[in-house]
């Protein structure tokens, strides 16, 4: 193993001055109760944690820790909202109410990133130009199909479920929430979103926008919690259906929990997605693809092409560019506009991707980490890049979950699709070439849910999105996301 470093003056980078958004914009309260019947509430046993703002490890606000005395109230809200009110409401009035919201959330758009950047460590500039947009956009598309659903394909008079448990995961907090949430409404369904312990802050702001969109009352319901709080969720007898964002461990656990059950489940879990990139790839677009693919969000992407698949011929010229482009990266205060890179979102997920990549070093992998110079408070980790990546690594077979990025080789289009499907997963993966044909050969025999041609994380809630194998099952996005949420 050799690890390799580029000094910023090599590459004539340029200097930024600090482009700082202010943290003042986002009016957050000290502490934070539960959401439960149109109401904040305290938690039956008055706990709370801390949210921490992972870039300078300072706390942000309090959150309630949820009990399963309390999960039991939040179902039994939307129990009593589903059988009263909602179930009767038209999809014309089901649409306004959704409508409200999403132009809530524009309205409030500039809030709401403060408050994920701040929650999250992401870069401002990721949370202002992709998660508030595309969660917006998620409330606007399903609100078009909440009086349509007749024509969506399942059938004259799909029924809902019922009251659905939803379960979102950190890494994209108020985003993941649209996504479930604006479906389950659509289709007639009330709901009890339990988000991540580590990011809860902007969906209890979506809170306060289910109120000022007037909601009624239960509706929506959101407790916040560590993983207790979640398996209250998953266990309730009244729960018609849960959905899961979050590790395949995790994902194992809620399968083997609700297999005896009668419970709809669908469940998005994670990946190690394949980019593969054949010699006629134009090769400045590429580039920036796989450098927007893999870290984008710090690398926290259930889909990220953390494994870059490269043909022979061009391997060289495509490392030589790709660690100069990482060199160009700019890793700091997430706050600032310029930064490309933020902070890592805990200290467990900064230990997890330090051990493997340790572990990419041990077994001879040739690292290339970017020189930048990490900020001395907060989780941080480099930018890097593993050459001389194999198979049997570690770094090319766990999720990884971060800022890292495994380069391996291949010389024909079988050989690309064979190392691309030796994964146990089957949630993203990219193809790079400008022959038409090839793509869509290689796409056809990929064991993916998501398939990307000349261009990676591509997001639309009119596509539907999910995986296979251990990356999970059914699709969020799109009429398919409709599907999850109705009784077909």
């Amino acid at each position: 193993m050799t690890e390799r470093k580029l000094a910023n003056s090599q590459l004539g980078s340029l200097e930024y001055d600090p482009a700082p958004e202010s943290a003042a914009v986002a009016r957050l309260a000290p502490s934070y109760g539960l959401f439960i019947d149109g109401a904040f509430t305290d938690p039956s046993a008055h706990v709370q944690f801390a949210s921490i703002n992972p870039a300078n490890e300072e706390t942000v606000a309090t959150v309630a820790q949820a009990s399963a005395a309390d999960v039991d109230r939040a179902v039994a809200s939307a129990r009593r909202a589903y059988e009263s009110v909602w179930s009767k409401t038209t999809g014309a009035e089901r649409a306004k109410y959704l409508f409200r919201i999403a132009r809530i959330i524009q309205e409030r758009a500039r809030e709401l990133a403060v408050v994920e950047t701040l929650d999250n460590g992401k870069p401002i500039r990721e949370s202002r130009d992709v998660d508030i947009p595309l969660a917006a956009a998620h409330f606007f598309y399903y609100a078009g199909w909440a009086d349509k659903l007749d024509h969506a394909g399942f059938g004259a008079s799909p029924r809902s479920l019922g009251v659905a448990g939803q379960i979102i995961p950190w890494n994209f907090p108020l985003l993941m929430a649209a996504w479930k949430l604006a479906p389950a409404l659509a289709a007639g369904n009330t709901c009890v979103l339990k988000p991540a312990e580590t990011t809860s802050l902007s969906a209890l702001i979506l809170a306060e926008i289910l109120q000022q969109a007037e909601l009624p009352d239960g509706v929506v319901n959101i407790v916040t919690g560590d993983g207790s709080t979640g398996a209250a969720l998953v266990e309730h007898p009244d729960v018609d259906k849960i959905a899961f964002t979050g590790s395949t461990e995790v994902g194992r656990l809620i399968q083997r929990s609700v297999g005896s059950s009668a419970k709809h489940l669908t469940l998005e879990l994670g990946g190690k997605g394949a980019n593969i990139v054949f010699d006629d790839a134009p090769i400045d677009e590429m580039i920036e693809g796989v450098i927007d693919g893999i870290f984008f969000n710090q690398g926290h992407v259930c889909c990220a092409g953390s494994r870059l698949l490269v043909q022979e011929t061009v391997a060289d010229e495509v490392l030589r560019r790709l660690v100069r482009r990482v060199e160009q990266l700019r890793v700091g205060d997430p706050m600032d506009k310029n930064t490309d890179v933020g902070a890592i979102n805990s200290a467990a997920q900064l230990a997890r991707i330090e051990e493997l990549s340790a572990y990419g070093e041990r077994e001879g992998a040739t690292r290339y980490t970017s020189s930048c110079v990490l900020p001395e408070k907060g989780y941080w980790f480099a930018p890097t890049i593993f050459a001389d990546v194999a198979q049997s690594h570690r770094i090319a077979r766990d999720e990884i979950f971060g800022p890292v990025l495994s380069v391996l080789t291949f010389r024909t289009p079988d050989e690309a699709v064979a190392k691309a499907n030796n994964t146990n997963y089957g949630l993203a993966c990219g193809v790079w070439s400008e022959k038409g044909s090839r793509a869509l050969w290689v796409a056809q025999r990929l064991r993916a849910g998501v398939i990307w041609a000349n261009t990676y994380n591509r997001f639309d809630p009119t596509s539907p999105f999910g995986g296979m194998r251990e990356s999970g099952f059914g699709r969020e996005g799109g009429r398919h996301g409709l599907e999850a949420y109705l009784d077909v």
